[in-house]
C-alpha cells in the first residue's frame, strides 16, 4: 500500500516535470507506479501526457509499459491525452513504444484524430497521420469523417491541410447522408470562415475529375478501343458503300467510296470527322497502356488522355450525323429536324468543354 504522501510526491514530480525525485522514489521501489492510482481513473503516464514531460514519460514506460493502454474514467489513454494537448514530443515518445493505443476508440466511435481535430491540434494530427495513414478515413459511430468534424468545429487549417490528403475524399458521406460540403452549405453564412471553406470544398470537388481516372481507366480503355475499332470500320465500309467496278470512262475505281463521287463535300467532312475519332482514340490508348512510363497519373497525362477521349466521342458524333444527312433522301429528312439534331450536339459540346475548363481552372488554381 502506497503511503499518501509517496503518492503526492509521485503525483507533484509527474506534473511538474520532476525526474530526480521520481527516478529516486523508483530507485527505493520500481513497482511503485502500479500500486496508485489518481482522480478520474488517471496513472502516472496520463499525468505525464497532459504535462507534455517527455523524460518523465520515458522513465515511465522504461518500468511499465503497459500504462500507456490504461485508460482513465473518459475512456483515454495517455496517447488521447497527448494528442488532445498538443504536446508532439511526448506523443511521439508513446508511439515509439506501441502504435496500438493510438487506435483505440473513444467514445461514440471517435479515433485519437476525431480528438485532434475537435480541439484545433493540426501539429499532432499531422504526425499522427505520418504513422496511423489507414485511420485517416475512419468514421465515427455517427459517420463523420475528421473532414466532417473539421467543418462542424470551424477549423480552417485542418481543412487547409485536409483537403490535400487524397485518400480522405470530399464525397464521403456521414450517417446523415451529407458531405462535409453539404454540411457547410448547412451551416449559416456568418460562420468565421464559411467563404474560404467553401472555396476549399468546392475547389476538391472539381479535383475528382482529376482523382476519378485511376479508378477507371480499365473501362476508359475499353471505351476507347471501341472508338478506334468504329473509326476503322467505317473507313473500309464508309456509308453509301464503294463502287463494285471501273467505269467505262476510268473515273472511277472498284472498292472507292460512291459518296466520293457523288457527294464529296460530306465525304470529306466523315473523312476528316473519321481520321480524327480514330488518331484521338490511338493517342488515348498510348497513354492508357504506357502510362508507368509516364511517371503514371500526372496532370498533365490526365488532361491529354480526357482532351483525346473527348475529341474522340465529339468526331464519332459527326461522322454519324454527316453520314445519316448524306444517305438519308431529302424528303424524308426536314431542314427543321437536322437544325435541330445539330443544335443538341452543338449544345452538349458547348456544356462539355465548359466543364473541362472548369474543372481545369480549379485544379491549376
Amino acid at each position: 500500500m502506497v503511503s499518501e504522501e509517496v503518492e503526492k510526491k509521485l503525483y507533484n514530480a509527474a506534473s511538474t516535470g520532476d525526474v530526480t525525485t521520481l527516478v529516486h522514489l523508483l530507485e527505493e521501489d520500481p513497482y511503485l507506479v502500479h500500486g496508485v492510482s489518481f482522480p478520474c481513473s488517471r496513472n502516472l503516464l496520463h499525468i505525464a501526457a497532459t504535462g507534455g514531460h517527455v523524460e518523465i514519460a520515458s522513465k515511465l514506460l522504461a518500468v511499465a509499459p503497459e500504462m500507456c493502454w490504461r485508460r482513465d474514467d473518459q475512456g483515454m489513454n495517455p496517447v488521447h491525452i497527448a494528442a488532445m494537448n498538443g504536446h508532439v514530443d511526448i506523443l511521439e515518445r508513446l508511439l515509439q513504444e506501441s502504435c496500438f493505443p493510438a487506435m483505440e476508440r473513444l467514445h461514440r466511435g471517435q479515433t485519437v484524430l476525431h480528438l485532434c481535430v475537435k480541439h484545433g491540434q493540426l501539429r499532432t494530427l499531422k504526425v499522427l497521420v505520418e504513422k496511423l495513414g489507414d485511420l485517416v478515413c475512419s468514421k465515427d459511430d455517427d459517420g463523420d469523417t475528421i473532414l466532417h468534424v473539421a467543418v462542424r468545429c470551424d477549423q480552417i487549417d485542418m481543412i487547409y491541410y485536409l483537403v490535400d490528403i487524397e485518400v480522405l475524399k470530399q464525397d464521403i458521406r456521414n450517417g446523415m447522408g451529407k458531405t462535409a460540403a453539404q454540411i457547410l452549405n448547412d451551416s449559416p453564412p456568418t460562420k468565421t470562415h464559411y467563404a474560404t471553406m467553401k472555396r476549399l470544398l468546392t475547389a476538391q470537388s472539381h479535383n475528382l475529375m482529376f482523382n476519378v481516372i485511376p479508378g477507371v481507366s480499365n473501362t476508359m480503355m475499353v471505351v476507347v478501343v471501341l472508338i478506334a475499332t468504329m473509326a476503322f470500320q467505317s473507313a473500309i465500309a464508309p456509308a453509301g458503300g464503294v463502287w463494285a467496278e471501273d467505269d467505262a470512262k476510268k473515273s472511277r475505281r472498284a472498292g472507292q467510296a460512291v459518296m466520293a463521287s457523288t457527294n464529296p463535300k460530306a465525304y470529306m467532312s466523315i473523312r476528316f470527322a473519321n481520321i480524327t475519332a480514330f488518331l484521338c482514340s490511338l493517342v488515348a490508348m498510348y497513354l492508357f497502356a504506357f502510362r508507368v512510363q509516364l511517371k503514371n497519373y500526372t496532370v498533365a497525362f490526365i488532361l491529354v488522355s480526357i482532351l483525346a477521349i473527348g475529341a474522340a466521342l465529339i468526331a464519332v458524333m459527326v461522322t454519324f450525323l454527316k453520314s445519316i444527312d448524306a444517305i438519308t433522301p431529302c424528303e424524308l429528312s426536314p431542314p427543321r429536324g437536322n437544325m435541330i439534331m445539330w443544335g443538341f450536339f452543338i449544345i452538349g459540346v458547348i456544356w462539355a468543354c465548359y466543364e473541362y475548363v472548369i474543372g481545369l481552372v480549379s485544379s491549376m488554381v
